[in-house]
């Protein structure tokens, strides 16, 4: 079956079958080298012909070419945004509803999209409606979701910790490691945060309960948080540390503590 998939290692080595069916949104991506290969415009060709909606595809089509810088990410946020607006000039909310439940993780990242810029949510019902992508099987929807709604957690930044500070104590470690990536003060392939930068220390009611989470996935995430704090404010970053090594002499710390220090450690041998 297609589902266990380990997947191909280059572009090049994915079997013809599979590529028709990942453009026709049959299955999913089973790794990055397959997310990468999906030619969203045909993706998105086929959908909308399937979901008898042709008419939205020259207007998406047209805000995609328009892209300064074309990746697979600003090419998802594209799509996504421009079947938001559409479904709001149409009243078409039921297409984005088949959207966020689609077996293709592309579909299902557009859908993330649609939801993390919608206007007509505040933060708390947008943070809602996201976690369902937060808790996705796939590692690209899980990606994307984040993305989709960080300029609104940046925006609220005091609604949003604490509405994530109860996501820390979810049983769902996906669930739990977004409280923590969404926040990033500096974050990949996205803007930062320059309160959190400024001041960390507004992050620790994410950080205090994850501080020997037991899922890997999360600690790398906690790991990275503090790292991207300790790059404006590296003595919080150590106090912190120091302190929970101290407190909590788990592992489970100790390899989030080595994460979050690797900057800083850097930086001392470098001035020796």
């Amino acid at each position: 079956m297609t589902e266990k998939r380990k997947g191909a290692r280059s572009i090049k080595d994915i079997p013809d079958d599979i590529l028709e069916q990942l453009n026709r949104g049959e299955i999913e991506t089973a790794n990055l080298t397959e997310w990468l290969a999906v030619d969203q415009k045909v993706l998105l060709e086929n959908l909308l012909l399937q979901n008898d909606r042709p008419e939205y595809l020259d207007p998406v089509l047209e805000n995609v070419n328009q892209l300064k810088k074309t990746t697979v990410n600003t090419v998802n946020e594209a799509i996504g945004i421009t079947l938001l607006d559409l479904s709001i000039q149409n009243q078409d909310e039921n297409f984005l509803s088949k959207l966020s439940v689609h077996r293709a993780d592309l579909v299902r990242c557009w859908a993330a999209y649609a939801t993390g810029r919608d206007p007509a949510f505040d933060i708390k019902t947008k943070l809602k409606a996201i976690q369902s992508f937060a808790s996705d099987s796939h590692f690209g929807v899980r990606e994307i979701c984040w993305m989709a709604v960080r300029p609104d957690i940046s925006k609220n930044l005091t609604e949003s910790l604490l509405i994530l500070s109860e996501w820390t104590k979810h049983d769902d470690e996906n669930i739990r490691r977004f409280a923590s990536e969404a926040t990033r003060p500096r974050g990949v392939w996205c803007s930062h945060i320059n309160e959190l930068k400024q001041n960390p220390g507004l992050g620790l009611d994410i950080l205090e309960p994850l501080r020997s989470d037991p899922s890997k996935y999360v600690q790398d995430s906690i790991g990275n948080w503090l790292n991207d704090a300790s790059k404006s404010q590296p003595e919080f970053v150590t106090e912190i540390c120091d302190e929970w090594l101290r407190e909590s002499p788990t592992k489970e710390t100790a390899y989030i503590v080595r994460k979050a220090l690797r900057t800083i450690q850097k930086e001392k041998l470098k001035n020796k």
